[in-house]
């Protein structure tokens, strides 16, 4: 199948299969994100979903986890993930799970039986994006949740079987807030304990409704050293059994590690790096096209 888009899976998923069902996101609307705004949502034909598992199939392809994307693949209609469930099922019966991104609202619009029904056709990991600790940050940014709802979507795919991973995002707050959100966070993720975390520090594009609230004054954006203490407060305050994984794609750093066995470890690099960008005043702004986020901007350049 030719891909359309960008691809966006957490790491963890790297050796999956990556099964399209759809094209874009059905939600779209996070302030910060660039990864769909180009594309016009729409469902992918059940037919040209089978083409594909036969194609990989008679490749001699045999899976053993698949990921749907693309963004917010739980977002389905009942009938129709059942029906590709069962599609991945008769194709390759031995596949162990099946992993997709999804929202709390996504979560919390299904029945119980519902859920138990993904559960039971192989749905194992649902990435949720929790982005933030702080209710008044998740409603600016317009996620489609607050924290009470995220707790009770996390209750209730795990009562239906499945297992919680969670997307953040440092810098999320902005400027001197880097604290505040990340002892809410790290409270967050030690009550909910999901399986994986995976931070993607915010980078700022000129392309997205944030931006223009960068512009007005309305939102004031965090450096890359803030980003990093933030994440330092973070990774000191879990406690949960956790695989951790943090990216910092425009200063090219990243932490990873399973927690707490690794917390000191961890900590070390992320002090190290800390005091290389110490008085730099780097920010993660990024001008154009740039899929590999590499440095196509910098400096305080929306002044």
């Amino acid at each position: 199948m030719e891909y359309e888009g960008q691809i966006c899976r957490a790491p963890m998923e790297r050796a999956s299969f990556m099964l399209p069902i759809m094209v874009g996101c059905s939600y779209n609307r996070c302030k910060f994100c660039n990864l769909f705004r180009h594309l016009k949502y729409r469902e992918l034909p059940l037919g040209q979903i089978e083409e594909e598992l036969i194609r990989v199939r008679e490749a001699g392809g045999s899976p053993g986890r698949i990921f749907l994307g693309d963004g917010n693949a739980f977002a389905q209609k009942d009938d129709r993930l059942i029906q590709i469930l069962e599609m991945i099922r008769q194709y390759f019966p031995a596949c162990e799970e099946i992993n997709m991104d999804a929202t709390v609202t996504s979560i919390l619009k299904r029945s119980d039986e519902a859920l138990r029904r993904f559960g039971d056709l192989g749905v194992r990991h649902l990435y949720l994006g929790i982005e933030s600790g702080l209710n008044d940050v998740l409603a600016f940014m317009e996620k489609d949740h607050n924290q009470e709802q995220a707790y009770e979507a996390i209750r209730r795919l795990r009562q239906a079987g499945m297992i919680f991973d969670a997307h953040i995002m440092t810098g999320v707050a902005g400027k001197g807030r880097g604290t505040e959100n990340a002892e809410a966070l790290s409270e967050f993720l030690n009550r909910t304990r999901p399986a994986y975390v995976v931070n993607f520090s915010m980078f700022l594009h000129k392309e997205v409704p944030l931006y223009r609230n960068i512009l007005d004054g309305s939102f004031l954006p965090a450096s890359e050293q803030e980003n990093l203490e933030e994440e330092r407060i973070l990774i000191e305050r879990l406690d949960a059994e956790i695989l951790y994984d943090g990216f910092h794609d425009y200063i090219g750093f990243r932490v990873r590690g399973r927690l707490p066995r690794d917390k000191e470890k961890m900590l070390l690099r992320l002090d190290g790096e800390i005091r290389r960008v110490q008085g730099e005043n780097l920010y993660s702004y990024v001008q154009g096209e740039c899929p590999a986020l590499e440095k196509c901007g910098g400096g305080n350049v929306w002044k």
